[in-house]
């Protein structure tokens, strides 16, 4: 499901509410966590999962093309995990 696949199907589960209305709360949503993931802090969304920010280390890599070595510089990747009641639903438990 893309973004404009959501906002589509939330305006139409929700018609008292314009179109534009459910885009600007989707996107200050996806801002909000982004905002916060940007900081450093953990996003938890109870029943989902939760959002953080893992540490990846510097290290050596290789060239695919050459084979010669190249330093990776140290960086932030973001890390999602699912919560009980997101796994037990996709596992058929719910």
């Amino acid at each position: 499901m893309t973004k404009s696949e959501l906002i589509a199907k939330l305006a139409q589960t929700h018609p008292h509410l314009y179109q534009r209305d459910v885009e600007r709360i989707v996107s200050t949503i996806f801002e909000e966590v982004t905002t916060a993931l940007a900081r450093g802090d953990r996003v938890e969304l109870r029943g989902f999962g939760a959002f953080s920010v893992k540490a990846r280390g510097a290290r050596t890599g290789r060239n695919p093309r050459t084979g010669t070595s190249v330093k990776v510089a140290e960086k932030f990747v973001p890390y999602f995990k699912t919560g009980k009641q997101l796994r037990d639903k996709l596992n058929g438990r719910a």
